[in-house]
This record gives C-alpha cells, sequence and structure tokens, in this order.
C-alpha cells in the first residue's frame, strides 16, 4: 500500500508518557542553555558517522557534483551538531536520536541525494536472495519447535548486524563484508542483556497471533535472511503478517518499494515463500524516513490495516531500542535488536552486540 496523507498515531500505542525516546537525553532539572553529558555524548555518535556518510554521498553517481556536494554535507552537518554542543535549544532541538537523525536527511535531501545507500542496498539484497532458499531450508530441518524458533530469532539478531548507520560496523562491512552464518554462530551467548525468548516461544507452543504487524529495518541479510523467515514460520502458523517499511530512503534500511520487490522475487510462480502461502502477507509503507522511528506519526494505510493486530513487533537498534523500548501496546509486543553502539551498552548493562528480546504479553 502506498502512503498517503497526513500522519496518525499507530492505533495500538497506549499514549500515557510515550516519548520516542528511550534513553533520557535531559531531565526538568537541567539547564535549558547547556548540552547534558547525554546529548554531547549522542551528538558525538551522529560526528563520528560523517565520514561513513560523506563516503557514501561521493560515490552517488546519481548526483551531478556528488563529490563537492558530499564536502558540503560534511561541512554543513558538522556546523550542525557543534551549533547543538554551544546551544540544545538551536535546529529545533534539544536533540535526541529522532532530531539528529533528522538534521541529517534534510542537509543530504537538500544537497540533492536521495539515496547514498542505494548500491550496497542493492548488492546486499541480491546477495541474500540467493541465500534465501539454504538459510529456509536449515531452518525447516530443525524439527523441535522451540529450538527452530530460537534459530529464526538468533538469525534475526545476525542479519540486523547489517547496519551502515554505525560508524564501526560501516567499517568493518566497507573491509571486511559480514557473513550472515558466521554472524549466526558467534552472537554473543544467552542470557541476552534482555532475554525473554523463552516466554516468547511457550506462549507460540500454545496459542497462534491472529495478526503480527512487524516494523522492519535494513535492507540485505537482516529483512531477507532474518525477518522473512521468522514471517515465514508466522505464516505457517496461521498468523497474519504486515511488513511495515520505510517511506522514503534512510541509511540502508529497506523502503516500502524496494520489500514489495525483494518479496515477489522471492516468491514462486504459485506465490509462495518456498512452499509456504503468503495470501496473508502485507506489505505496508510505515511513512516513515528516518532509521529510528516516532509511532505517533505513521501513515493512515497502516493503522487502517494494524489497528486489530494482537503482536506489535519492532525490529533494529534504532526502532526497537533507541526509539520505542519502553512503549506500551494494547496488544502483546516484541522489540528485537542488537546493542551497536556503547552508548547503549552503557545505558542497558550489557555488552557492545549483545542482543535484546523484550515480550510483553496482554493478560485479558
Amino acid at each position: 500500500m502506498e502512503s498517503s496523507g497526513d500522519l496518525v498515531p499507530f492505533p495500538l500505542l497506549m499514549p500515557c508518557n510515550y516519548r520516542a525516546c528511550t534513553i533520557p537525553y535531559r531531565f526538568p532539572s537541567n539547564n535549558p542553555t547547556k548540552p547534558t553529558p547525554t546529548e554531547l555524548s549522542w551528538i558525538h555518535v551522529f560526528r563520528n558517522s560523517i565520514p561513513s556518510f560523506r563516503k557514501r554521498a561521493e560515490s552517488d553517481d546519481t548526483v551531478p557534483d556528488a563529490l563537492s556536494r558530499a564536502v558540503k554535507f560534511a561541512h554543513r552537518y558538522t556546523e550542525i551538531l557543534e551549533d547543538l554542543k554551544k546551544d540544545p535549544k538551536s535546529h529545533g532541538g534539544p536533540p535526541d536520536g529522532i532530531l539528529l537523525c533528522r538534521l541529517r536527511e534534510q542537509v543530504l535531501r537538500e544537497l540533492g541525494f536521495r539515496d547514498i545507500f542505494k548500491k550496497v542496498k542493492d548488492e546486499e539484497n541480491a546477495k541474500a536472495i540467493s541465500l534465501f532458499e539454504d538459510v529456509v531450508h536449515l531452518n525447516d530441518a530443525i524439527e523441535d519447535e522451540a529450538k527452530r524458533m530460537e534459530n529464526l530469532v538468533k538469525g534475526i539478531f545476525a542479519g540486523n548486524l547489517f547496519d551502515l548507520g554505525s560508524a564501526q560496523l560501516a567499517e568493518l562491512f566497507s573491509r571486511d563484508g559480514i557473513s550472515f552464518l558466521a554472524s549466526c554462530q558467534n552472537l554473543v551467548p544467552r542470557p541476552w542483556v534482555i532475554d525473554d525468548l523463552d516466554t516468547f516461544i511457550t506462549k507460540w507452543s500454545r496459542e497462534s497471533w491472529k495478526k503480527a504487524v512487524i516494523f522492519v529495518d535494513n535492507s540485505g541479510a537482516d529483512i531477507i535472511l532474518g525477518i522473512l523467515p521468522f514471517t515465514r514460520e508466522l505464516l505457517r502458523h496461521g498468523t497474519q503478517v504486515i511488513l511495515a517499511a520505510n517511506d522514503l530512503p534512510s541509511i540502508n534500511d529497506v523502503t516500502y518499494p524496494e520489500l514489495v520487490e525483494i518479496i515477489s522475487k522471492l516468491k514462486d510462480e504459485q506465490g509462495k515463500l518456498v512452499g509456504v502461502d503468503t495470501s496473508n502477507l502485507l506489505v505496508a509503507n510505515s511513512g516513515n524516513d528516518l532509521p529510528v522511528i516516532d509511532l505517533t506519526g505513521i501513515s493512515q494505510e497502516l493503522a487502517y490495516l494494524a489497528s486489530d493486530a494482537d503482536l506489535v513487533i519492532l525490529e533494529g537498534m534504532g526502532r526497537g531500542i533507541e526509539t520505542n523500548l519502553y512503549a506500551q501496546f494494547r496488544c502483546d509486543s516484541l522489540k528485537i535488536g542488537m546493542v551497536k553502539h556503547p552508548e547503549v551498552v552503557e545505558f542497558l548493562g550489557g555488552r557492545l552486540y549483545d542482543c535484546v528480546f523484550k515480550y510483553n504479553e496482554v493478560l485479558e
């Protein structure tokens, strides 16, 4: 479904005290004219990402004078971050993850850059599509249902490593690439920093959800080898699944048009995903244009489709951890993502590349 019209609140969100920011950047007692230590820390995170964004922008052959415009992007966004360090109220502040992402996207778009990660997304999608059936068959071969679900969840974490918004991972990816199967084997051991997987599997074994909404994250291995095998398992259990993808490009996040194309390539002539019927699979435009999400503003189409869902899943560090870890819903919810910033590690008390699997069941 295409996105159109004004954005609306996500209908299953409990609005009480909701703010799309998990880590408190500041408190009412903080001096409004001075940045807090947390604000300075996150400004530093976004400052560190500028070289990798500049490099991607320089190689965008869809933009005339990409080299000089990329230099302007780096200079202008650096200036904005320096302004926020001097005056947190500048540029619509005080800053948080939503604002820092939005300002970066605004500078890129003003300079004519629409999708600087398009080339790497296409390459990674093609690689992951070629591996999809093998990954599905490996999962299907696990007869024990609980172990199969655990393996599928580990696949989501392994796929979520393909995140070019993390400066460290962007450098690792450009140097060595990232192997999906090796990532599955090298996940930090359980228990994870937040680990409700056993509770989730127990619920899964008792009954199926009628309809699940999954806010998806990155292109490549994340969506194709992580989320789609998990989605296929939900479909096998009779759950209708809505995959909600970004309206506009941001970092290497998969967009709505890209996800429609990916699924069409993975389906066989009968419209099945490796033997599983997809008539209960819908792709929706979330109306979002950032790697994080404020659930008070989603597309009307998604709001309509999701209104009677009984499971909400937010996947990825930006959506599931940094902006919505403590968001409350009127139905069961799952926040799942890998911790890739030391600042999030410090807040949660885990390890770098630790995993978050936060399941909340709503008891009727």
